[in-house]
């Protein structure tokens, strides 16, 4: 069976799907739910795998013929680095991210749908804590999880609270650009890695220059990145960035550990000076009255700066940091364990699902039990 671009785009919205998966000797798999389905029964063949990912590399000028250099840029990347990652619109408007690669001399390609509108804070759950951390004047602030996530949506959305409510100059920096923001009470860049500029490292650097009062960091993935990011925060300015870490102390140990080791003390005292917060978060099945699967819904670990944070990322003592959470509710922080446990009290996920996901089960159930909560 053959497919094409257009209608494998308009499967994914019909079907409500966040990915699509496309590899050779398998049929087109869409995630709907967090779970992936084929989209036919017959398995694509090699040619057929790598003529439809050189069809969605040339979407990008199919509108455009302007675009045509970036198709031959993206197809060398392809070819010479085994993969490129870029954006493809639907028609309808629908936008995509789009990864494409090489696998055992095969092609393949995964696609994010890309949320047409931005969701408040509200509606992605999380508390009010967040939205005042988005008046600080200055800080780190990181929002983490597995890919999937949903970090994104979550720092479009931050972005669209500080772009509505601020008189400030907003620098965000993509790989790519996911979501577009038109300047409304603030002045909006958005620069795109590959595009505007080299890297993120160098579009950091360049941001410096430029005037900025907040700097969104697409992804943290290197250790340049990361010592820009870090540097930014402490010269005045408030930095948003995301990692593929779960839970606070992971975060911070992976930054720390980025470093050589004759560094890693003075990151530890930079960290514990600049960091505001850490907003871990996971994407979850949702129930709807009926017990039925219907989206998704995130749950959080969140940890704010104290006095007793800022120790024990200084000294070296993170392990500690699980306990903080559990008793720092006064400061807005709690436990993913805390947050999965409410949706389950809120009929939202299913007990399984809290079971899973949860990192201490047994203090999870002991806890429902005493509550007189069954499964």
């Amino acid at each position: 069976m053959e497919f094409h671009k257009d209608e494998l785009l308009q499967a994914i919205i019909d079907e409500g799907g966040s990915d699509l998966h496309i590899r050779a000797r398998m049929p087109p798999l869409l995630r709907v739910h967090g779970e992936l389905l084929p989209l036919a029964e017959e398995p694509m063949n090699d040619d057929e795998s790598q003529a439809l990912v050189c069809e969605f590399v040339n979407g990008i000028a199919e509108n455009d013929p302007k675009r045509k250099p970036d198709v031959e840029k993206l197809l060398k990347e392809l070819e010479t680095n085994g993969g490129a990652d870029f954006a493809l619109a639907h028609p309808d408007g629908t936008r995509f991210r789009v990864s494409v690669f090489k696998e055992r001399k095969r092609y393949g390609a995964v696609l994010r749908q890309i949320p047409s509108g931005l969701l408040t804070l509200e509606q992605i759950g999380l508390p009010n804590t967040v939205r005042e951390l988005l008046f600080k004047p200055r800080g780190l602030i990181l929002v983490t999880g597995p890919t999937g996530s949903g970090k994104s949506t979550t720092l479009a959305s931050m972005i669209d609270v500080i772009n509505q409510e601020r008189s400030v100059h907003i620098i965000t920096i993509e790989d790519p650009i996911e979501f577009y923001h038109e300047s409304k009470k603030s002045i909006v860049t958005q620069r795109e890695v590959g595009d505007d500029v080299p890297s993120f490292a160098e579009a950091i650097r360049r941001a410096l220059r430029q005037d900025p009062d907040v700097i969104l960091v697409g992804e943290m993935r290197d250790l340049e990145t990361i010592a820009a990011a870090i540097t930014a925060a402490e010269t005045g300015h408030l930095v948003f960035g995301t990692l593929h870490t779960t839970g606070s102390a992971e975060t911070i140990d992976r930054i720390v550990d980025a470093f050589p080791m004759n560094q890693q003390a003075q990151i530890r005292t930079q960290l514990a000076a600049g960091l505001q917060a850490v907003i871990s978060q996971i994407l979850l099945p949702k129930l709807d009255a009926n017990g039925e699967v219907h989206g998704r819904v995130a749950a959080f670990e969140i940890m704010t700066r104290t006095d007793a944070i800022c120790s024990r990322i200084r000294d070296n003592k993170t392990n500690m940091i699980k306990s903080d959470l559990q008793t720092g509710a006064k400061y807005g922080m709690f436990t993913l364990d805390t947050s999965l446990t409410n949706l389950y009290k809120q009929g939202l996920i299913s007990y399984e699902e809290l079971i899973t996901k949860s990192q201490d089960p047994e203090s999870v159930v002991n806890k429902l039990k005493e509550e007189g909560y069954g499964s």
